[in-house]
Order: structure tokens, then C-alpha cells, then sequence
């Protein structure tokens, strides 16, 4: 068979099944143009858990009438024009497949309106026919999605999909990280004419917790512990669980990345180290967690799905976010205790862990909060040991030393004795049987 180039259609096709991999795949594309066109507010439709309609209705900037029917055309997108756009991305969309690779795959309809237009405008592409139309129609300023029929032309495709609640499922799990990622941004959710999630938008971010509570719980917020940790151009904020809350709720994990939801294995490591021992080898530390990155330090395009991201820095990245959760925790485990009676005695330094040797130092390591104490007497100067490239532990205490001197000088000088003569470590009939075993071996093999 020779080489031949694909028809649009089919190359559409192809596409689709790396971009749509099911309802919630749409939903996640289509929430995110909304994002990227400056919507506060998103309405969310699903009707037999997408499978029969999936409706996105945001009040963002709109597309013009001119840009309609491009809007559905692959590889044609607003984000970006040129390579050096490509190295700093910004947006959550940028390759401009996802409204065609839907269409090849589904009945969609486009209806958008701009602030300029007097009246809206509306797209309608079907399955293989990449024919568009365009026509008048009524709508605010801002955009409406009508999927419809998904996969009704693909029945492989389709009878791969799961039952409508498990469907639904995915898609609000979609909702609720999207939700986590914009606070600014009110999302309905309503499945079968019923509304199953209202998030309403945050003013401000005394608010943030009121969602953080309404997505993750109120287990997590219980168990909650605020981080803010930045250097240079990294930058983390959110929460992370304590380790009473991480037994109960490791499942609750959620990471973005320049506002973009990720499954980065990098930052779940970094995390997980953090806590050590903490957790058991089944358990998974509970956290949400927002990490702002220069856009020229990591790109974005590795993964179909954008799922993934590679930092320019790995390295760098992972000791920043490990330091940052370390440090946290660290606070946590500082809590006042019970001491004894003795009123002078010096409270025990902050517990620091240790790094791994094989993974070399820590660029962000700090040293652990002391309490301010009375100096002690003056001692000796000597020339300060040398530190290790890594944080070992608290060490031997100045106090205990002196305490064990104390020690060594109250105790008894032991009475001067004789010393007794060695006893040879075999005795001497033993070694004269031994004498005599040989003769009679020589003798024998004489014989």
C-alpha cells in the first residue's frame, strides 16, 4: 500500500481519540476555552452523563461572526501565532484541536456573540461532513456548546463508554478541579435538568476556604494546614493535610501548575518524601496545591491530554515544593508538650528531617525555628567542625556534655589492683593430646 496523505476527516478522527477519550474529556476542553475567553460565570448541562447532550454556556469575550466556522476548523486557535509563543504558554488551550476533534465525533453547535455584534451568530458542523453553516441567531455576549450525540458515529468508540452514573461521575470530578483552580469563577453543574453543584464565585480570599470546604470537605479543612512558600520565580500556596488528616483522605489530591490541573509525578514525589515516615507505603499524603512558574521554565506540551508538564528545572522544582510541605509540617510537630518539673531545663530543638544522601543537597534547605536561650558560660574557642552538605539532626547538646563530665568527675577512682598473669589460651594437656594425636597419625600412615 503506498504512502498517502489522510483525508480531514479521518485525520479528525484520529485526533479525536487522543483529545475525546470520554464526556468528561469535552467538558474539560470546552470549560477551558471559556477560561481562556475571560468567563466569570459557567453553566453546565449534561444529559445522560454526556452521552446525549453536554452544553457549556459561559459569558466570556465571544468569537466573531468572521471567525465562526474557523473556530471548528483544526489546527486554528487565538492562543498563539508564533514559536516563541509556543516556549511561554499562558493559556489552557493552545493546539486547536479540540473543537474540531469533537465535531468529527459528535453533532456540534457553536452559538457566540462579541460586545461589538448587534446580534449573535451560530456554527453547526456534523460527524465526518466538515461542511459548516453559519446562520443568525439570539444569544448574549458570550458563547454556547451544544454537544450532542457523542459518538454516534463511532460505535467502537461508544460501546467502550460506562454506565450513565459512572460517566457523570468523571465529569463532576472535572468540575470540582476546575472549580479548585478558579475561585474567581462561578460554575453551575446540572445533570438530568437537576442542579448538582453551585459554586459561587469568591470576592475575595477570606471566601477561598468556603469553596475548599464545599469541594474537598469538611474532614480536610479540619485537618488543613495553610502554605505559602516562594523563591525567586517559584511560587506555592494552598493546603496540605496533616498527618492524622493525609490516613484519612489520601485520595484527595490536587496539584495545578500555572493554574492548570496536573498529575505530575515530580510534585506527588516531592510530596510524599516531605512526609517520610510519616505515612505507610499504601497511604498518600491529602493536599491542593497551586504552583506558579515562569512560563519560559516549563512546557506544557507533553501530554495529549495536558495532564503532564516538564520543568526546564526539575531538580530545582522538586526541592522548592519538598522544603515548602517540609517546613509546614515542621510547625505542626512543634506544638507545646508536657515537660517535667525543672523549670531551667532547655526545650529540644525543632525536629529537621534528613535528606538523602544520593539525592545531594537541598538548595531551600533552612534551619529549623530555636527558641532564644541565656548564653551559657564562655567556653574554649575552637575551630568550628565542619557541617555536612545536609541537614543530619539536632546533634549532641552543649548541656549534656557538661553533664556528662559532671558524671565522670563524681564517680569513684577505681583501687589500683595487680595484674594478674595471662593464662594461655589453650591449656596444657590439650595441646599435649594434641602432640600425641599426631604421632599416632604419622605412625599409622608409616604403616
Amino acid at each position: 500500500m503506498p504512502i498517502q496523505v489522510l483525508p480531514p476527516q479521518l485525520a479528525n478522527q484520529i485526533a479525536a481519540g487522543e483529545v475525546v477519550e470520554r464526556p468528561a474529556s469535552v467538558v474539560k476542553e470546552l470549560v477551558e476555552n471559556s477560561l481562556d475567553a475571560g468567563a466569570t460565570r459557567i453553566d453546565i448541562d449534561i444529559e445522560r452523563g454526556g452521552a446525549k447532550l453536554i452544553r457549556i454556556r459561559d459569558n466570556g469575550c465571544g468569537i466573531g461572526k468572521e471567525d465562526l466556522a474557523l473556530a471548528l476548523a483544526r489546527h486554528a486557535t487565538s492562543k498563539i501565532s508564533t514559536l516563541d509563543d509556543l516556549e511561554a504558554i499562558v493559556s489552557l488551550g493552545f493546539r486547536g484541536e479540540a473543537l474540531a476533534s469533537i465535531s468529527s465525533v459528535s453533532r456540534l453547535t457553536l452559538t457566540s456573540r462579541t460586545a461589538e455584534q448587534s446580534e449573535a451568530w451560530q456554527a453547526y458542523a456534523e460527524g465526518r461532513d466538515q461542511a459548516v453553516t453559519v446562520k443568525p441567531a439570539a444569544h448574549p455576549i458570550g458563547s454556547t456548546l451544544e454537544v450532542l450525540d457523542l459518538f454516534y458515529n463511532t460505535p467502537a468508540r461508544r460501546k467502550f463508554m460506562r454506565t450513565e452514573k459512572t460517566e457523570f461521575g468523571h465529569i463532576d470530578e472535572v468540575v470540582r478541579r476546575i472549580a479548585l483552580a478558579r475561585f474567581d469563577v462561578a460554575i453551575n453543574l446540572s445533570h438530568n435538568g437537576k442542579l448538582i453543584r453551585q459554586y459561587r464565585a469568591a470576592k475575595d480570599e477570606s471566601q477561598h476556604e468556603r469553596r475548599l470546604g464545599s469541594i474537598c470537605g469538611p474532614a480536610f479543612l479540619q485537618h488543613a494546614l495553610n502554605i505559602s512558600w516562594q523563591h525567586g520565580d517559584l511560587t506555592i500556596r494552598g493546603w496540605v493535610a496533616d498527618p492524622a488528616g493525609a490516613r484519612q483522605l489520601g485520595e484527595m489530591q490536587y496539584c495545578y501548575v500555572n493554574s492548570r490541573m496536573m498529575r505530575d509525578r515530580l510534585i506527588n514525589h516531592a510530596i510524599r518524601q516531605a512526609y517520610q515516615d510519616q505515612l505507610k507505603d499504601e497511604q498518600q499524603p491529602a493536599y491542593v496545591l497551586y504552583l506558579e512558574v515562569d512560563p519560559h521554565q516549563v512546557d506544557v506540551n507533553v501530554h495529549p491530554a495536558k495532564h503532564e508538564v516538564r520543568f526546564h528545572q526539575a531538580r530545582l522544582v522538586h526541592d522548592f515544593i519538598y522544603q515548602a510541605v517540609t517546613t509546614v509540617l515542621q510547625q505542626v510537630g512543634t506544638a507545646p508538650l508536657p515537660l517535667v518539673d525543672e523549670q531551667d531545663q532547655e526545650p529540644a530543638p525543632a525536629w529537621q528531617p534528613e535528606n538523602r544522601v544520593a539525592a545531594g543537597g537541598n538548595h531551600f534547605s533552612q534551619p529549623a525555628p530555636r527558641r532564644e536561650v541565656q548564653p551559657a558560660a564562655p567556653a574554649v574557642a575552637r575551630e568550628p567542625a565542619p557541617q555536612p552538605a545536609y541537614h543530619a539532626g539536632s546533634g549532641y547538646q552543649k548541656r549534656e556534655g557538661e553533664l556528662y563530665g559532671k558524671l565522670l568527675q563524681a564517680a569513684p577512682a577505681a583501687e589500683p589492683h595487680q595484674e594478674t598473669p595471662k593464662q594461655p589460651l589453650f591449656p596444657p594437656v590439650k595441646i599435649e593430646r594434641e602432640h600425641r594425636w599426631r604421632a599416632a597419625s604419622t605412625a599409622l600412615v608409616g604403616y
